[in-house]
């Protein structure tokens, strides 16, 4: 592996894990995509899952090839999930296009902004017992954004309280170290599926 594949751009792949409508993931993916464009090792990938269509039904075991968003996941270094919590947890939505997927997050790492009432703390700390058994390797650092409605602006815009973007670049940080280090491990598959 040469230096420039172990220290060059990253792609990462945000995706954003509320379909309702209306809803607030819309001004903080916003907010989170002119953060993360400005950041100069990486290149974004914003992944709506309102506007993807994975059904609950028709999946394979290990994940479904039919998946639209399949080669774009697989083609990301890491990813940040922008979550919600609702009644305590993610939602169904963000499991289901985590299980239409399978080798796609291996050997990657994931990172969360998180949103509710607390932060999306429940909603983290279950998505981060899921990531292990698909071989991917969540982020120690994360992003909490508790009543985010209440940090809108007059025209909608997310203004974050104070040390929240000292936070998304820590935890960007961390991403970054641990997809340069996994990244051998995702050209030969220790599991033997490469």
């Amino acid at each position: 592996m040469t230096e420039d594949n172990v220290n060059g751009r990253l792609r990462i792949a945000v995706v954003i894990g509320s379909v309702r409508r209306p809803r607030l993931a819309d001004p903080l993916a916003a907010w989170l995509e002119r953060e993360l464009t400005a950041i100069d090792w990486l290149d974004l990938d914003m992944i709506d899952l309102a506007s993807v269509s994975l059904p609950m039904h028709e999946m394979q075991p290990g994940g479904a090839a039919a998946s639209p968003i399949a080669g774009r996941l697989a083609g990301a270094d890491g990813f940040v999930f922008l979550v919600p919590e609702y009644n305590h947890s993610f939602p169904a939505p963000v499991k289901n296009a985590i299980d239409w997927h399978f080798t796609e997050w291996a050997y990657k790492p994931v990172a969360f902004v998180g949103y509710g009432a607390s932060g999306g703390i429940r909603a983290v700390e279950q998505l981060r017992v899921i990531f292990p058994e698909l071989r991917a390797t969540t982020v120690r650092e994360s992003v909490l954004l508790p009543m985010a409605w209440e940090r809108l602006d007059a025209d909608g815009r997310f203004l974050p309280p104070p040390g929240t973007v000292q936070a998304l670049h820590v935890m960007m940080n961390e991403l970054r170290t641990w997809a340069r280090a996994l990244r051998p491990h995702r050209v030969t598959d220790l599991a033997g599926r490469a």
